[in-house]
């Protein structure tokens, strides 16, 4: 049966019909589950206590505020202007809450859908980015499709698009920020100094809005530039280039540095302009100058990063996140058997957890190791380029084991790890003696995949079940 699917697919006109239309389809789909009910729960889900409320003061004052004690119910309940005129010390640069505070404007921040459309657009713009950055990498429209049709139908990424938290934005500049390298990339040249990089420039607009998201978006600016150093001296060298370290390094790297960093403060620097032309925020009035008032509440803000150490029931030690072993729950409520329409023995249950499909999770997990070794036995740029976002968006967190952390950051490297995944997908296909075969295999794997977000997608969204069918979807004691 597979083996006649596989013949089909490869027939020339639904080969044609596919590229054509497939990735209209893997974007609608993604859509379809970023957005449909988007508005349950109407109450502020995890973090959005912060965010949402944070990017209503914002967008209506220039600077996040303070609000009176138990604004949550009021602000659920319609009461959205009740903040105070006390500034609020937040430790997040403000991009991601402008976005959060675009949709509320548009919408009404009466709306609890209005909280997250606009995180949720920025979810399903990344699903269609990343087939963009297949396309590139692997050179084949089908392996673009099925990396775009792994990430759509992940719960991960599927509860990140559906909160207003800013991880998923993060991951989103990161990603653009990415096929922008690539692009620039597909234009370097090693012969002569390349002055002026407009996709490099491109990148840096892009990883200053990552890093005016999360700071941790720095990582991005710093793995994707060294790459591009490092990567192109080695090239010159390769070319038999004399002085290849002193133009690699020192030359081009100048020319590199100035493409790519200066923007990204200008970015970084714009997103604070609400904070800079208002004089109510936290610490704008600290000194008479507005930059050593931000420089100075940037180190209030580091000195709370640093010494984040409270124990939290869902943290999750970086060394855990491939693995899925502590999945964060943002949402769970129960009913009892005949409250509110509760007809089942043993009660209800409606849970939103941010747990990625095991289906994809665990195998886009062993694809990561699987690249890692592959490179470092071959030195393949391919494999370089998926580690690089690896890189980016994961290491660094391996020197913070003692900070409280929490799966949900993982959204920010999700992308590279289905990129991993189809690299390894992609090389047993071709590696087969009988690759029909091989390619029927990948394509039970996909519809396996598939019947994994049917199954979980309830905890992913927080439909209605019964508390029994809740349990049976709790695999490890850790995901309770």
């Amino acid at each position: 049966m597979i083996a006649s699917l596989t013949n089909y697919l490869n027939d020339t006109d639904v080969r044609r019909f596919i590229n054509r239309f497939g990735s209209w389809f893997i974007i609608g789909l993604a859509a379809f589950l970023r957005l449909w009910n988007l508005g349950y729960p109407s109450k502020l889900v995890f973090d959005e206590t912060y965010y949402v409320k944070d990017a209503w003061t914002l967008w209506n004052t220039g600077s996040e505020k303070a609000w009176p004690n138990e604004a949550n119910t009021a602000f659920e309940s319609g009461s959205v202007n009740v903040f105070l005129n006390d500034p609020s010390f937040v430790v997040h640069p403000p991009l991601g809450k402008w976005i959060i505070g675009l949709g509320m404007w548009l919408f009404g921040a009466e709306n609890s859908y209005s909280w997250r459309i606009t995180t949720a657009l920025l979810g399903i713009a990344a699903v269609a980015l990343l087939m963009m950055i297949a396309k590139l990498l692997f050179k084949s429209t089908a392996w673009a499709l099925a990396a775009g049709f792994l990430f759509a139908i992940d719960g991960h990424a599927i509860v990140l698009a559906r909160t207003a938290l800013l991880d998923n934005s993060l991951m989103f500049f990161g990603l653009l920020g990415f096929y922008f390298l690539l692009r620039d990339q597909q234009h370097r040249d090693i012969l002569g100094l390349q002055k002026f990089r407009p996709w490099l420039i491109a990148a840096g607009v892009a990883l200053g809005a990552a890093t005016a998201v999360k700071w941790s978006g720095l990582y991005f600016i710093a793995a994707f530039g060294l790459y591009v150093v490092i990567s192109e001296t080695i090239a010159r060298r390769a070319a038999g280039e004399t002085s290849w370290i002193k133009t690699g390094l020192l030359k081009q790297g100048s020319l590199t540095f100035l493409n790519l960093v200066p923007i990204s403060v200008l970015i970084y620097l714009a997103s604070w302009s609400g904070w800079i032309f208002s004089s109510g925020g936290y610490d704008r009035n600290s000194t008479p100058n507005w930059f050593t008032s931000l420089i100075q509440y940037h180190q209030a803000a580091y000195g709370f990063h640093v010494g984040l150490s409270t124990p939290h029931s869902y943290s999750a030690n970086a060394l855990s996140w491939l693995f899925a072993i502590r999945p964060t729950s943002f949402f769970y409520e129960g009913l009892s058997f005949g409250q509110n329409g509760c007809n089942t023995d043993g009660g209800c249950s409606s849970a939103i957890t941010a747990l990625g499909n095991p289906f994809i999770w665990w195998p886009a997990a062993a694809s990561v190791f699987f690249v890692a070794a592959w490179f470092v036995r071959t030195r393949q740029r391919l494999a370089g380029l998926i580690l690089l976002g690896m890189a980016g968006g994961y290491l660094p967190w391996l020197v913070f084991l003692n900070r409280t952390t929490f799966q949900f950051y993982s959204i920010a490297f999700l992308p590279w790890m289905i990129l991993a995944l189809i690299f390894v997908a992609r090389h047993y296909v071709y590696q087969a003696r009988r690759p029909i075969r091989a390619q029927g295999a990948f394509l039970l794997f996909a519809g396996l995949a598939f019947a994994g977000t049917l199954f979980f997608l309830p905890i992913w969204i927080g439909s209605w079940i019964p508390y029994w069918y809740w349990q049976i979807h709790m695999w490890l004691p850790s995901w309770v």
